[in-house]
């Protein structure tokens, strides 16, 4: 993981993987005391998907049953960005989760964000979308945050 300032001022945060300079882009940004997160989903340090869900013949996903793996990471994921900046889960202040499966997201969604925000009632507005098809086969859950430092 790395953080750069750009010149520009906007500080920005890298996992290191692939994706990054293949699709071309920052997994965060800073702007004063607004961090915004690209979409996170489960995936190692190398880039490889954790918990994949199985493939169908046309390479569709067959199975959701992984889909409480693949978010329990994903929030890890958000977690270790938003360190970089001195950040936590508390400071986030809304997220969007991208689903393919919103009943299956919907039956684990509540326990995994109160384990993940440590509390039963996280401080953040939350949206859940149901979405025909993500950036990896294999992958069933992506979130996006946005998250606000206090100001000094």
């Amino acid at each position: 993981m790395t953080i750069t300032t750009a010149t520009n001022g906007k500080e920005v945060a890298y996992h290191g993987v692939p994706a990054e300079d293949d699709y071309g882009y920052a997994q965060a940004i800073k702007i004063g005391n607004t961090i915004y997160v690209s979409g996170q989903l489960s995936h190692d340090d190398k880039g490889r998907m954790i918990a994949p869900a199985a493939l169908d013949e046309t390479g569709r996903p067959v199975d959701f049953s992984t889909m409480e793996a693949q978010m329990r990471v994903t929030y890890a994921n958000a977690e270790k960005l938003l360190a970089q900046f001195g950040a936590t889960l508390d400071h986030v202040v809304e997220e969007t989760l991208y689903v393919l499966d919103v009943d299956e997201a919907f039956s684990v969604a509540g326990k995994v964000r109160k384990e993940s925000y440590a509390t039963a009632r996280p401080q953040c507005a939350s949206n859940l979308i149901g979405v025909s098809r993500l950036a990896f086969p294999e992958q069933l859950i992506e979130i996006t945050f946005k998250a606000v430092l206090p100001t000094v």
